[in-house]
């Protein structure tokens, strides 16, 4: 039995990771990073979410 997010949970966890895949794109990391990090973001919600909030792109 997995874990499912649905409803307004689901929601608000796609919104974010939404948000995170922008701010990566504007961000002033070479392509080849930007493409890195979202395809780490898309393929690992949770996961790649807070390992981008912890290292991934600054500015």
């Amino acid at each position: 039995m997995g874990i499912e997010v649905t409803g307004l949970l689901g929601l608000i966890w796609l919104i974010i990771v939404i948000w995170a895949v922008i701010k990566c794109a504007q961000s002033g990391a070479t392509p080849l990073a930007k493409a890195i990090w979202i395809v780490i973001l898309l393929a690992m919600p949770v996961l790649g979410l807070i390992i981008w909030l912890l290292f991934g792109p600054k500015s």
